[in-house]
């Protein structure tokens, strides 16, 4: 399989819905449209991440539980798009 996050930058994105997802932005040129790839959703954090910028600045601790990876998802009525720290990158590029 190809890695096609190459070259993409890795973001935190919330929206309308309540909804967290971790993933490569492919797209965020539409305002309530934002294509991820290696999306992951965020079912729940833990409190020692500090909230949901802590899951873009320091990424999921041990506590979070963190669906798994789909190729590509089209996220709608999107609130705020975040830029990964490398650390929290790394963390969860870590995540089986």
């Amino acid at each position: 399989m190809e890695d096609c996050s190459v070259g993409l930058k890795m973001v935190l994105v919330t929206t309308d819905y309540r909804g967290v997802f971790a993933g490569y932005i492919d797209q965020d040129s539409a305002p309530d449209l934002v294509v991820l790839t290696k999306a992951r959703n965020v079912i729940y954090w833990s409190a020692d991440v500090n909230g949901v910028f802590g899951l873009a600045k320091t990424g999921p601790s041990a506590g979070c539980k963190i669906g798994p990876a789909v190729d590509r998802l089209r996220a709608f009525k999107v609130t705020s798009v975040t830029d990964m720290t490398l650390e929290a990158q790394a963390k969860w590029e870590a995540l089986p």
